[in-house]
């Protein structure tokens, strides 16, 4: 029965991963303030890949105090002008592309894909004058809710609020958060908040868990399994 049980299971997670997953959505909204998580200012959304290095590279070279950055027509639509002689950053972005190859009998269309790189490039914040961002939504403090926040303080763990990361720092043992306001739903500001406390738990002092495990290998895959895990505990105190 129990086989019978795992089975299924085993079976369920396997056509959910066939199946593919939803784009993932952050569960707070970033506020572009840090250098090293750049974000596009107008549509909110954070570069990825080597453009996050090239970004952060560029802007802390320049001395430039956030992460928001858009092209010369984007920060001109939003009514904003670039200032003269300043130097933008080329970044890049990667779309498929069809190659439109049909085969002869017309009966299957056959056609082959590849994916080719367009560079745009962006300027900061800082390098412009006239821009007005639009106020990001603040999630109210009446919006805590008191059970999770009981089972927090209960922990005992030091939580730093701020930024645009959620993580748990094994060297400074304490937990790195976003602020509450920043959250989309108190769930989210819990849930977040309950995966880092898991890898918490996971110190040499504590668990004894290895926290050392590189990004991609299968300790590193099994303690962010941990850590999903521990997500719905202050859900439980939630009725």
């Amino acid at each position: 029965m129990k086989a019978n049980i795992f089975e299924r299971i085993t079976n369920q997670i396997v056509d959910a991963i066939e199946a593919g997953a939803p784009e993932y959505s952050m569960p707070w909204h970033r506020n572009g303030k840090s250098l090293d998580c750049p974000t596009n200012a107008i549509t909110g959304r954070a570069y990825r890949g080597l453009n996050v290095v090239t970004l952060w590279m560029d802007g802390q070279a320049a001395g430039f105090q956030t992460g928001q950055w858009a092209t010369f027509r984007q920060w001109n639509e939003h009514g904003a002008q670039v200032r003269k002689g300043e130097r933008g950053t080329p970044v890049f972005f990667w779309q498929q592309r069809d190659n439109g190859q049909i085969d002869q009998d017309g009966d299957d269309e056959r056609r082959r894909f590849g994916f080719v790189a367009k560079a745009f490039t962006v300027f900061n914040i800082d390098q412009v004058d006239g821009f007005m961002p639009d106020a990001l939504p603040v999630l109210p403090e009446v919006d805590r809710i008191a059970r999770a926040e009981d089972f927090v303080r209960q922990i005992g763990a030091t939580i730093q609020h701020g930024g645009d990361h959620a993580y748990y720092s094994p060297g400074y043992d304490s937990v790195q958060m976003p602020e509450f306001s920043q959250f989309k739903t108190p769930n989210g500001y819990y849930a977040t908040l309950a995966h880092e406390l898991t890898h918490w738990t996971g110190a040499k002092h504590r668990l004894d868990r290895n926290l050392s495990n590189r990004f991609g290998s299968a300790d590193y895959a099994m303690e962010e399994l941990i850590a999903l895990s521990g997500q719905s505990a202050p859900c439980l105190t939630h009725h």
